[in-house]
């Protein structure tokens, strides 16, 4: 028998739009077989690799064969506490390891999974737009209903809450420091957004993944410092990006033990949590390995100076940021973005995301992530300048 596709696919799948990085990946392989050497600045996923310390927790632990079992209870709750004793330190925020933290399957895992614990089939959900796909994804696959929050240059790339509509609403998504844009918060910020959440009596979702890939000094902030935001907020952190773990999938959830719970009970139906070594990995790194946190961003600092200047010398301009691994910088002439994206595949080589797969109002800009080697991305900057003559003149 020969399925057809919408005999394969539900209709939520058969809906849903392309996801950006499958399509990107595609068109990378496509280019690889005609014998392009394709440099790929589209995707951030951290090429240095985890810091020693953490590797070496894994190796000893991974030996011990009590956690070749099921995740055993004693080791989620060492997990948890080294969790909560980084937010008392890093944040000011004190936690309770039993009821406000959860340790996810990489943050990704956890925000998809989030509107199924929270949301009934037609509720309204705030998603930004530009943003990460999963945001919507999640919504929908729950049969929630997605409204646009939009983030506009003119307002630095945060919502204006004066103009969101509060109506209905049962779940926002807010991530910053921001993907796919760069931008910051403040916690003037995360105030207003408390106030206003609360008049609804909504839910805050927020996704902290690049809240220690910064630079300059800048130290980004909680959405769980501002008062209130742990009766109606939840907050994802991730090891992906801190600490080079993206293969790794793990995370953790902290807030609200109400909506921690029921995060907890959709994923208990799910899933069977992650593996005991990874998560004593994990809390090795959140106590011990910060100083080859450093180090790695030094690495990365070279990388953002080294596209930060290719772009200033082509004439484009970008959303300056001290935080995440992304340069958010606009199209030149007004081409679209995809247009320019497959221009600069076929012309340099360099694959870079469009910005409009990040949301509909991401059209007009791209990203460039610096998780690529330095050597690398010297070559990427060379061909794009010399590409660059061609919208210069």
């Amino acid at each position: 028998m020969r399925f057809t596709e919408d005999r394969i696919r539900s209709k939520r799948l058969r809906d849903l739009p392309v996801y950006l990085f499958e399509d990107l990946a595609a068109k990378r392989r496509q280019k690889e077989a005609e014998g392009v050497d394709v440099i790929d600045l589209s995707i951030g996923d951290p090429d240095l690799g985890a810091p020693a310390g953490v590797v070496e927790a894994l190796t000893r632990h991974a030996a011990d064969k009590r956690l070749h079992c099921y995740t055993p209870h004693w080791v989620v709750e060492t997990f948890n506490r080294g969790v909560s004793g980084w937010m008392a330190e890093r944040f000011g925020v004190d936690l309770d390891p039993a009821t406000e933290i959860l340790p996810v399957i990489g943050t990704k895992e956890g925000i998809a999974h989030l509107p199924l614990a929270v949301l009934d089939p037609g509720d309204m959900a705030l998603v930004p737009d530009p943003g990460y796909p999963v945001y919507s994804r999640g919504v929908w696959f729950a049969g929630g209903r997605v409204e646009w929050m939009a983030l506009r240059a003119e307002t630095g790339f945060l919502p204006d809450l004066e103009s969101l509509d509060d109506r209905d609403l049962r779940l926002v998504y807010l991530n910053y420091p921001n993907n796919p844009t760069s931008a910051v918060a403040e916690i003037d910020f995360y105030e207003g957004i408390v106030d206003r959440a609360r008049k609804a009596d909504a839910i805050i979702a927020s996704d902290a993944a690049y809240s220690e890939t910064t630079f300059d000094g800048y130290k980004s902030r909680s959405l769980l410092e501002a008062p209130g935001a742990r009766e109606l907020g939840i907050e994802f952190h991730s090891f992906s990006k801190t600490f080079g773990m993206a293969g790794w999938r793990v995370g953790f959830a902290a807030g609200n033990e109400k909506i921690i719970s029921a995060l907890g009970t959709l994923k208990s139906n799910v899933d069977s949590g992650v593996f005991g070594a990874v998560l004593l990995a994990a809390a090795e790194g959140l106590q011990n390995e910060w100083p080859a946190v450093a180090e790695t961003e030094k690495e990365y600092g070279l990388r953002r100076s080294l596209i930060r200047e290719c772009l200033e010398t082509c004439g484009l301009e970008y959303h300056r940021s001290p935080a995440t691994l992304y340069i958010w910088a606009k199209v030149p002439g007004g081409e679209r973005s995809v247009e320019f994206a497959t221009t600069i595949l076929e012309e340099a080589g360099v694959l870079v995301a469009p910005g409009v797969g990040f949301g509909e109002r991401g059209e007009g800009y791209f990203r460039m992530s610096i998780t690529c080697p330095t050597g690398r991305i010297k070559t990427a900057t060379e061909r794009l300048q010399e590409v660059s003559k061609r919208w210069m003149t």
